[in-house]
């Protein structure tokens, strides 16, 4: 016998706004660290070679850092689009319904634990 699936309970408007504010807080972060990915300037008289190379690495953590902000940017306009599509709490993978606890410690999170741990 199939067994059905129960629509996970959700409270929709607390949960597009706490996305929302995900979402605002991550587009905020990102406008004040485009300084710190600008280019680093040649002037030697200016900075030592040391000074530089300190910049350039602060620069390199500053890229990879909005990279994962970028990447948690788009999972969050992912959860917001199932969300609107009423598929909000289920696995993109295997289409089962994704842990409470799960959703709770991060509402944007895409897969059940199963398959976060078989990819």
């Amino acid at each position: 016998m199939k067994q059905l699936k129960k629509k996970p309970k959700i409270n929709t408007k607390s949960l597009i706004k706490t996305l929302e504010n995900l979402r605002k807080d991550i587009i905020l972060t990102q406008e004040n660290n485009r300084l710190s990915t600008q280019p680093v300037e040649l002037d030697q008289q200016r900075i030592g070679r040391l000074s530089r190379m300190d910049a350039l690495q602060i620069q390199e953590v500053a890229k990879n850092a909005e990279l994962r902000r970028e990447t948690e940017l788009r999972k969050v306009e992912a959860a917001i689009k199932r969300l609107q599509k009423g598929e909000y709490g289920w696995c993109t993978m295997c289409g089962n319904q994704i842990e409470e606890g799960r959703l709770l410690l991060d509402p944007a999170i895409p897969t059940c634990l199963i398959c976060a741990r078989n990819s």
